[in-house]
C-alpha cells in the first residue's frame, strides 16, 4: 500500500498464453511511481524472465506456469528482447529490443 495518500498506484496483472494452448495470469509487484518497467529476457532453457525494479518473475514457456524468483537465482545468460513500458503519452504498450535497447532501473 502507498504511504502518500496522492501517489498513483497502479496494479499490473502478467497474462501468459503459451503456443500449447496453455495460460496464467500472475499480479506483478505494484507500480507506486514509475517502477512499472519490466523487462523481458530469453533464458537459454526456453523460460521467460519478466524482472522489475522489485521483482522477478520467471515462465515456463512449455506449461505457462509463472514463479516469483530472487534476483540471484536467475540465470544471467540471456537476451534482452524487450520492455513492457509506458510510452510519451503515459500509455502501457511493449518496446521490443529492435526499437529501444535496454534500459537499466535505477537505483533508489
Amino acid at each position: 500500500m502507498a504511504t502518500d495518500p496522492f501517489l498513483q498506484r497502479f496494479n499490473l496483472t502478467l497474462n501468459v498464453k503459451g503456443a500449447s494452448g496453455c495460460s496464467s495470469s500472475t499480479e506483478l509487484f505494484p507500480d507506486t511511481g514509475y517502477a512499472g518497467r519490466r523487462n523481458v529476457y530469453q533464458a537459454s532453457d526456453g523460460r521467460v524472465y519478466v524482472v522489475g525494479q522489485y521483482d522477478a518473475r520467471v515462465v515456463d514457456s512449455l506449461s505457462c506456469r509463472t514463479s516469483l524468483s530472487e534476483f540471484r537465482h536467475l540465470d544471467r545468460d540471456v537476451i534482452f528482447i524487450g520492455s513492457f513500458d509506458q510510452d510519451e503519452s503515459k500509455h502501457w504498450t511493449y518496446v521490443s529490443a529492435a526499437r529501444r535497447p535496454e534500459l537499466p532501473f535505477e537505483k533508489r
